[in-house]
């Protein structure tokens, strides 16, 4: 009887036991209040900063976050006013509070060559540098993203694998291009526009488009309202003399291979369509997007032109071109290999200039690596070797250490990596820090330097092959915060891997 008695009374003891186990095994991100997605144990808390970067100007205050969301931004003087009692404070002091980066083009490589970076470690990177959103290109992956099939894998391949937000670009190749319903099928499915190259993409699986692709891809895109973002070199003569002897392992050399009359041919090609996007036109509602824009002459007058006379069409350019010129890559130093190409110094004043004037419209990182041995770091071969510069953890540091001189805003700074990224992309509940938006935020110090040596924390799979290494900068990412959860700080990032995927309704 007593024993029947002790197992009555454990029996309450042993369901609550069970309980907890069910709770831990079943909610592996939550346990006994801790939020594993998050680094700051709380939903609801405040941030307060001397330096918060507003669509109306820098002011000093305390932004409120609920639930992963914006829901109220004060300044310091109205702070009193504002009922915060027994909510979380965090006071950042002088460093600065900014809507997080949107990098809007980024080669994550995943599935199918994850050994050459992966959403892991590339969504780890972007967190370490204040990205809070990522838009992942659609090669480089294998198979590339051209189908709603290959996007699946794409979508099933990142699924608690990314630690910032990610959407995606699709494809437009000549197999989808001239079939509407392709088309049609690939953007319902999702991604937040289409991408496509003017020139050979280095991938097999992911051939040029012509013009009459890109006019068709166009008319689609209208009905959706989505963008087609472009890889603007067609391929001419180089300026290397037929039968002259050059050495491989001289950047000038890779340098003549692709002129600046590749961008202005290309460019001149696709704004004989573009003028379709204006209003009114057979394509109103699509927009071309130029990536990477090198050349800061013909090619940028071009599109100023296009501009000018309402052709829905934007520019982007990439830090590594803003940061470095071709006078000073070292000889056989195949990190700084890309293309297009980085120019000479001259041409990289023209871009911040355009920068600086408006006529360059954001920044994007063009992430694009490899495996090392795929760089040819040894041989120094610039012909042969890939190219594509890593740089996915620097490139906030990059931009305010570069523009310091040439007189670069927190401002400006927001609008070439939230504002306009988030508009370009259709992302409209992210990119400012605004009521309603999501708490997607960076903290960092403009005014701390650090030297990018072997001895920096980097999260991207292979740090021996950026060409940033060495470099000393300024601007110290401090604390990352994605839809609310604080997912990196103080070099720590939250144990689980929580962005959401970005798809197109």
């Amino acid at each position: 009887m007593e024993r029947t008695l002790l197992q009555w009374r454990l029996l309450p003891l042993l369901a609550l036991i069970a309980a907890l186990f069910s709770i831990f095994f079943a909610s592996p991100r939550s346990f006994q209040g801790i939020n594993r997605c998050s680094l700051l144990p709380h939903d609801h808390y405040w941030i307060s900063s001397k330096r918060i970067v507003t669509p109306d100007g820098l002011i000093s205050g305390s932004v409120e976050v609920n639930g992963g969301i914006i829901v109220s931004v004060v300044k310091e003087v109205d702070w009193h006013k504002s009922q915060r009692s027994r909510v979380k404070v965090i006071d950042y002091g002088e460093a600065v509070l900014m809507p997080g980066l949107i990098d809007v083009h980024a080669h994550l490589d995943d599935p199918g060559r994850s050994e050459w970076e992966g959403f892991p470690s590339g969504t780890k990177a972007a967190a370490a540098g204040g990205i809070t959103t990522l838009v992942d290109m659609p090669l480089n992956s294998c198979p590339s993203t051209v189908s709603p099939d290959t996007l699946k894998l794409k979508i099933e391949a990142a699924k608690n694998r990314i630690h910032v937000d990610v959407g995606f670009w699709g494809g437009l190749v000549p197999d989808n291009a001239l079939n509407s319903s392709a088309l049609e099928s690939l953007l319902d499915a999702g991604v937040l526009g289409l991408k496509s190259f003017m020139c050979p993409s280095g991938i097999n699986d992911f051939p040029m488009t012509n013009i009459t692709h890109i006019k068709e891809g166009l008319s689609v895109l209208a009905r959706y309202r989505r963008p087609l973002l472009v890889h603007a070199e067609i391929e001419k003569d180089s300026e290397i003399e037929e039968g002259s002897e050059s050495d491989p392992r001289s950047y000038l050399t890779y340098l003549k291979t692709r002129p600046t009359s590749w961008e202005e041919g290309a460019i001149q090609n696709l704004l004989s369509v573009t003028g379709n996007t204006r209003i009114g036109g057979s394509a109103e509602g699509a927009h071309v997007h130029i990536v990477h824009l090198s050349d800061a002459s013909s090619s940028l007058d071009l599109i100023k032109e296009a501009k000018g006379k309402g052709d829905s069409v934007t520019v982007e350019t990439c830090p590594h071109y803003l940061a470095f010129s071709a006078e000073e890559i070292p000889e056989g130093d195949t990190r700084f290999k890309c293309s297009p190409p980085i120019r000479d110094a001259a041409n990289r004043e023209k871009l911040w200039e355009a920068m600086m004037e408006g006529d360059i419209d954001m920044l994007s990182s063009d992430h694009s690596p490899t495996k090392p041995e795929l760089k040819l770091l040894s041989d120094g071969n610039f012909l042969k070797a890939w190219g594509g510069i890593s740089s996915l953890q620097f490139v906030l540091p990059v931009t305010w250490s570069y523009g310091k001189k040439h007189g670069v805003t927190l401002e400006q700074v927001a609008s070439w990596w939230s504002d306009r990224p988030s508009k370009l992309a259709g992302l409209h509940s992210k990119g400012a820090i605004t009521v309603g938006k999501h708490a997607d935020l960076v903290v960092w110090e403009p005014e701390a330097e650090f030297e990018l040596d072997e001895d920096h924390p980097i999260h991207f799979k292979h740090p021996s092959i950026s060409a940033y290494l060495g470099r000393r900068l300024s601007g110290k990412v401090v604390s990352t915060f994605v839809r609310g959860n604080l997912v990196f700080t103080e070099g720590k990032h939250a144990s689980d891997a929580c962005g959401s995927l970005q798809l197109a309704a």
